[in-house]
């Protein structure tokens, strides 16, 4: 179950990333790219709220994800970190399917990992279905 908890955390720190980012993005009057990032930023906070749920019905208590912070970006070149931190959430899935899950939580993750790679491939989201 800690990797469940820690990819739940990653998925808090995404949902910070990608809302900072997004603010910049409205802030220099890129809509294409505020339409994007916000796409993502939906979808890293799905994962997190699917995350936080299946935990419970797991009988797990939540970690208090208060404390995490956005992190400092920049909007310059943010294509290329956005990317990179994909990347690790890919890998992050990949690697929680190489475990034994039950049948709704290995289900979870599949469908995580591929939003994981639609974000990684195209900087855009919304790939979540509601």
């Amino acid at each position: 179950m800690k990797s469940l908890h820690a990819a739940r955390a990653g998925e808090k720190r995404q949902a910070l990333f990608y809302r900072a980012l997004a603010v910049l993005a409205e802030e220099a009057g890129d809509e294409a790219n505020a339409e994007r990032l916000n796409g993502m930023l939906a979808d890293e906070q799905h994962h997190l709220s699917r995350l936080s749920a299946r935990l419970l019905e797991l009988g797990e208590p939540l970690e208090d994800l208060s404390a995490e912070r956005s992190p400092a970006v920049s909007y310059r070149g943010w294509e290329t970190a956005a990317r990179a931190r994909e990347d690790v959430e890919v890998a992050r899935y990949e690697s929680l399917l190489t475990s034994r899950w039950d049948a709704q939580t290995s289900a979870l993750l599949r469908a995580f990992l591929e939003v994981e790679r639609q974000h990684r491939a195209v900087l855009g989201g919304k790939w979540m279905p509601a």
